[in-house]
């Protein structure tokens, strides 16, 4: 029996907008687990990099059939985790803010993917500060959240601030296994929402927009400014999270999210919006899903 998906979407659901999206991409050739830097890596797990690759694939073919324009950096020998090209640098209005990795093993990728953006008519700014690009670092109406905890030091929020001039809201990570602002805040309609009030670090700005989030990935003070800008955001289980389901990437109306997480799912339904289910639990052992592949480039 068919289900109808119009009867799971709330009456008082607004109309979501799709908009074309313009993002960078990394196949994961060299794909593996050598190395821990975080607590979802494990070396002594076996790791397929072909089946990385064909999930992949999928994630890639189904932003090419939501019509985005997606770019690819090539695959680099020896940096297995340059697929998860979101940490590879923050772009707005055609600057390229690049990064730089708190771990030797990811050093090497500012560089590379900095290349990439001056090759491709980007304004490339070299970071002073250590950090971890979009991984830490999401655009949400008219300003940055920006996370730091675990990766990104916090006064790459100030440089960040300064050099694309927007407030940004510093959020403070404490759980280990969410260790980017990316894994636990999930950006659903950037243009969007409700979310008003006064947010902390470098600036306040009205912030709407619309988003999902993991409270307990947060201190209490972020907690605070999350509850206060985003009254009516997407509350996660700790179950989807787990999985990573919160790094997702939307584009105003579809939300290309994991395939597991099926609470977070039905709450996108009943906002309006269009959940898209994919399976990257290969990845996954690496640390990544969904927006950790996902680089967004603002011209």
């Amino acid at each position: 029996m068919s289900t109808n998906l119009d009867a799971l979407v709330s009456p008082e659901a607004p109309v979501r907008t799709a908009l074309k999206r313009t993002i960078l991409m990394c196949k994961p050739s060299y794909f593996t687990v050598v190395y821990r830097i975080n607590p979802w890596m494990d070396p002594a797990v076996p790791t397929d990099t072909s089946l990385a690759v064909a999930q992949w694939q999928t994630l890639h073919d189904t932003y090419v059939g939501l019509g985005f324009d997606v770019h690819l950096i090539d695959p680099i020998d020896g940096l297995p985790d340059m697929v998860y090209a979101a940490n590879g640098g923050f772009v707005i209005d055609n600057i390229a803010y690049g990064a730089a990795f708190t771990y030797s093993q990811r050093q090497p990728e500012g560089p590379a993917y900095m290349d990439w953006f001056r090759d491709n008519g980007f304004d490339v700014r070299v970071p002073q500060e250590i950090n971890e690009g979009e991984g830490d670092f999401l655009l949400v109406g008219d300003v940055i959240l920006a996370g730091t905890g675990f990766r990104s030091a916090s006064n790459s929020h100030e440089e960040v601030s300064a050099l694309y001039g927007r407030p940004v809201i510093t959020l403070n990570l404490v759980n280990p296994n969410f260790y980017h602002l990316d894994t636990a805040i999930a950006v659903l309609d950037p243009s969007t929402g409700s979310g008003t009030g006064a947010g902390s670090g470098t600036g306040a700005g009205s912030g709407t927009g619309d988003i999902a989030y993991l409270p307990s990935a947060f201190d209490e003070p972020s907690l605070a400014i999350l509850r206060e800008r985003y009254p009516d955001a997407i509350i996660v289980t700790e179950e989807d999270a787990a999985i990573l389901g919160l790094n997702s990437y939307s584009d105003g109306y579809n939300v290309v999210i994991a395939a597991r997480a099926k609470d977070f799912e039905r709450q996108l339904r009943e906002r309006g919006y269009n959940p898209i289910g994919v399976d990257l639990s290969e990845l996954l052992l690496g640390g990544g899903g969904v927006k950790c592949c996902t680089l967004e480039l603002r011209r």
